[in-house]
């Protein structure tokens, strides 16, 4: 039945969408997407509007969720498709650890492979994805996310605490073209304003709508577990976090590193333990810090070692409207090997800074592409609608300027005005006037890193290059491909290596 004493600690609901962008929630502004769910946790809790992951992909996200260490701070972990080390703690590990009862359904952690003592690793809890249901479009997962979480309430114990995590697989790609118009009633008009680095077409318009249809649904999932949760008056005494792992899977969003591709919605309820509900946060809170402010609500010291080292830190605070103690004035983010496509299993190894209005980044190997390389067909982006526009416009000699912003090369520093220039059209790190505010972010941005030994910052980056796969099929993936000896006929969907089997 779960937590329902006022002397027991939180039930905590982990509500997490598969490539979801800020601000794509009805509660943020966004015309073409409507989110009751979402917006209800916000209204009657706290809504964020500068939440960053430290890794725009899936599975080095989540580690940064589930451990609260920075992600270039977790050894293979920092990489896509990795091999979870069985040094790190999980927060969900902990919780289980002090009584909690835990259970996931949908996509957990994913994609890569954990194990501990040469067994399978549960980083979150038992999996209850058993119940099913008829998908309203083509390609949306069939697992009854809300029916699920039902099930697993009956199996909890009276007033024992509960962590449970939903992880939708929406609205990862792929998408049934046109469902958006088709089932969700909408109209390509809905959409006003494309990003400038997308061309603004009914194709990807279209592209945008089918998108926010399957946001649209794992919301209607959010609304019926919210709803649960009252029937059984365990609403009041569950933390409720509505959030996403990464941004869109659109050409230059998800896996890459603009502000954009890494700040996500969040809002949190927790009727029982938030003062002054409905305050919007302007904070920046980081994706690290999940775990620490979880564990400090829960009551929790962990005497796991590296628990004690978070990155993040904990906000509880503002849940008693009070200014966060450690206070951020800037977020760094970044990425290593994300999926597959280049010589030798390279990534993109990529540090930045967000700081007021500017995003100032490095690219350590400007030689590479960042998106992958064009003989595998960049497949560092998902396939979808809008990246075959952007390059069959390219073929044509059309409109390159969309391409060089999606797959072409970077210069090895790039600094925005984010104000003047929110979608990072135009570097103005190659202006005179500009390099002391350049030289002064990079060294705020470097001594940070310095302080918190970066593997990369360090002087011993290439480790994460050396770390393997730990899917079989994705290593040595160029050389194979470019060889032959692996066909376009061995994928199912080349540009998906999130395992997320919809």
């Amino acid at each position: 039945m779960g937590c329902n004493s006022e002397n027991l600690p939180p039930n905590i609901l982990f509500v997490i969408s598969d490539d979801q962008s800020y601000p794509h929630t009805s509660i943020y502004g966004t015309k073409w997407v409507k989110t009751p769910g979402f917006d209800r946790v916000a209204k009657e809790g706290l809504l964020f509007r500068h939440a960053y992951t430290t890794n725009a992909k899936c599975s080095p996200s989540r580690s940064t969720i589930l451990t609260g260490r920075d992600s270039w701070l977790l050894e293979e972990a920092t990489n896509h498709v990795p091999f979870f080390p069985e040094k790190f703690s999980t927060f969900p590990e902990v919780l289980k650890n002090n009584g909690y009862k835990t259970g996931k359904t949908g996509k957990g952690w994913a994609p890569g492979i954990a194990l501990k003592n040469g067994k399978k690793r549960k980083l979150i809890g038992e999996d209850y994805s058993i119940l099913k249901v008829e998908p309203p479009a083509k390609f949306i997962s069939n697992n009854n996310y809300s029916e699920n979480f039902k099930y697993f309430l009956d199996k909890v114990k009276d007033n024992q605490p509960f962590f449970f995590w939903v992880g939708g697989l929406e609205p990862h790609r792929r998408y049934e073209y046109q469902s958006g118009i088709r089932y969700g009633k909408k109209e390509i008009e809905e959409v006003e304003k494309v990003p400038e680095f997308w061309p603004d077409s009914d194709n990807v318009k279209t592209d945008i709508l089918d998108y926010a249809f399957e946001i649209e649904y794992f919301d209607s999932h959010l609304r019926i577990i919210i709803d649960e949760l009252e029937r059984r008056n365990l609403l009041e005494n569950t933390i409720i976090i509505v959030t996403s792992d990464n941004g869109m899977p659109f050409p230059r969003v998800k896996g890459q590193v603009f502000p954009f591709d890494n700040r996500l919605p969040l809002a949190i309820r927790w009727g029982k333990g938030i003062k002054n509900p409905g305050r919007i946060i302007d904070d920046y809170v980081s994706f690290s810090d999940f775990a620490p402010t979880l564990l400090d609500l829960a009551g929790i010291q962990s005497t796991e070692h590296d628990m004690k080292n978070f990155s993040g830190v904990s906000w509880k605070t503002i849940f008693n409207d009070i200014q966060i103690s450690k206070k951020r004035d800037y977020m760094i983010i970044g990425k290593e090997r994300h999926d597959v496509g280049r010589e030798n299993d390279q990534g993109y190894p990529v540090r930045a800074i967000i700081s007021g209005q500017y995003f100032y980044s490095i690219n350590f190997k400007p030689e590479r592409w960042p998106a992958g390389n064009p003989e595998t067909g960049y497949l560092n982006t998902d396939g979808s609608p809008t990246k075959t526009e952007i390059l069959n416009l390219k073929k044509e000699g059309k409109m390159l300027e969309y391409w060089r912003l999606a797959f072409g090369k970077r210069p090895e520093e790039t600094l925005y005005d984010l104000n003047k220039d929110p979608n990072c059209i135009k570097n103005i790190a190659e202006y005179n006037k500009f390099s002391t505010l350049k030289d002064s972010l990079k060294k705020i941005l470097i001594d940070d890193l310095t302080k918190n030994k970066d593997p990369r910052i360090l002087g011993n980056g290439d480790v994460f290059d050396n770390y393997p796969y730990a899917e079989k099929r994705t290593r040595d993936f160029y050389n194979r491909y470019m060889s032959g000896e692996l066909l376009d006929s061995d994928w199912v969907n080349p540009t998906d290596f999130d395992n997320s089997v919809k």
